[in-house]
This record gives structure tokens, C-alpha cells and sequence, in this order.
């Protein structure tokens, strides 16, 4: 496939470097080149969700090539000068383009619109997720909370480790524990500690050694784990 990737940050270096390996012909171009395109069979449009309709108006109209953003947060409409448009966005973190280049590589991806986007992500050996542009939203928030607000959660723990005079890498080894166990048991059945107890003296314990700093963020997390705790039991007793 001979593929142009518009954007040369983190997501179009990387799906150049994945897309190459994989046998494609890519080109990686600057945004301000966009009107000056070769012969391709996908566009690819790696710039910054705000950017994307504007890049895409400045895009030749073409019957030739499929134009597509990565995005998760916008749907097709953002390419509605087009008359073929796709949709692919890897549910990964890219955090460079070597590392993202190897991620890509069977990674899950959120594809709509032109069956060429699937077709890109069969080459990657990913697996494909569809979902309506209604729903798309929804998606985005739930990657974002899977990937960024559990970044931000781990560094809570980092200050609270810190408060007992330790690092966050002794708590590590039991987080991944946690998120595996949350893999293979779903996350009401892996829920432990405290709130799945109940125990609200030790809460309360918790609350008044912890900085006052990190005590919001701790009192919003145990309600989450105190609702995540009802709902199983509920859900048990039903």
C-alpha cells in the first residue's frame, strides 16, 4: 500500500516506522505540505485533533486515496470534504516513534468508515474495534481514563510512598498484580483492601496520615472503590 502520513510527531512517526516494516510505501510530510501530495492510497492525517479539519481542507479531493485521521476523539465528520474516509485509532500510548512503532504491531485499533482502514490494520497484525460515531466519546473518555487518569493515580501513590519514606517502584509489583487480576477476574472480583471490607476505621486511619495534599484524591478513589464493592455485592446477593 502506498500510504502519505501528514504529521511528523509521535503518532506519524510511529505508524511510518510500523507501516514501513510492514512491507507499505510510506511518506512522512509536514502539515504545511498537505496540498502538494503524490500518488497515494491512504492519507494519513497524524496531526492534533484540532488541527484535523484543517488539514483535511487543505487536502487535494481525490477518488484516488482514502483520507484518515488517528484520532479517537473525532469522528468522520472531520473529514466530510472527502468523499472516502477512514478512521483508524490505535488504543495504545505512543510515547516515541520507535516505541509506538513496535506497540502498533498487534495492537487494538478503532477503525470506521473505508475498508481500507481495516485492511492497514490487518497488515499490522492488530485486531479492529467498531464502534458508532455517537459512541465515539464515550470511547475516547474511557481510553483517556485507562491510559492518563491511571498515570495520575500512580502518581498519588508516588506522594503517598513518599510520605512513608519510600519510592513508588516497592509499589509497583502490586499494581501490576492488581491490573492483572483485573484481567482475569473483572474489576469487582479483584477489588481487595479496605473499602471492599467496608473498614472505615482504617480509612479514616489512612486519611489522617496521608498529606492533606492527596487526601481529596484518596476520598474520591474510595468512593469509586466503595461503589465498585456495592455493586458486586449486589450483583452476588441478587
Amino acid at each position: 500500500m502506498n500510504v502519505t502520513i501528514i504529521g511528523a510527531g509521535r503518532a506519524g512517526t510511529s505508524f511510518h516506522l510500523a507501516l514501513s516494516r510492514a512491507g507499505h510505501v510510506t511518506r512522512l510530510i509536514h502539515h504545511e505540505r498537505a496540498a502538494a501530495l503524490e500518488d497515494a492510497d491512504l492519507v494519513m492525517l497524524c496531526v492534533p485533533d484540532d488541527e484535523i479539519a484543517v488539514v483535511a481542507q487543505a487536502v487535494p479531493v481525490r477518488d484516488e486515496y482514502v483520507v484518515a485521521h488517528v484520532s479517537g476523539s473525532r469522528g468522520l465528520d472531520a473529514l466530510a470534504r472527502h468523499r472516502r474516509v477512514a478512521s483508524i485509532h490505535p488504543l495504545m500510548t505512543l510515547p516515541t516513534g520507535e516505541i509506538g512503532s513496535r506497540r502498533l504491531v498487534g495492537a487494538t485499533f478503532c477503525v470506521s468508515g473505508d475498508p481500507l482502514g481495516a485492511e492497514l490494520v490487518a497488515s499490522l497484525r492488530g485486531q479492529t474495534i467498531t464502534i458508532d460515531d455517537q459512541q465515539r466519546t464515550a470511547y475516547h473518555a474511557a481510553a483517556a481514563v485507562a491510559a492518563n487518569h491511571l498515570v495520575a493515580l500512580m502518581g498519588h501513590v508516588e506522594q503517598l510512598a513518599r510520605s512513608a519514606g519510600l519510592s513508588l517502584e516497592v509499589f509497583l509489583p502490586l499494581a501490576r498484580q492488581a491490573l492483572e487480576d483485573v484481567a482475569e477476574f473483572g474489576p469487582q472480583r479483584a477489588l481487595t483492601g479496605a473499602a471492599s471490607r467496608g473498614d472505615m476505621t482504617t480509612i479514616d486511619a489512612h486519611l489522617a496520615a496521608i498529606p492533606e495534599s492527596e487526601r481529596p484524591t484518596y476520598v474520591a478513589m474510595a468512593n469509586c472503590a466503595f461503589e465498585l464493592a456495592e455493586r458486586h455485592r449486589s450483583q452476588t446477593h441478587a
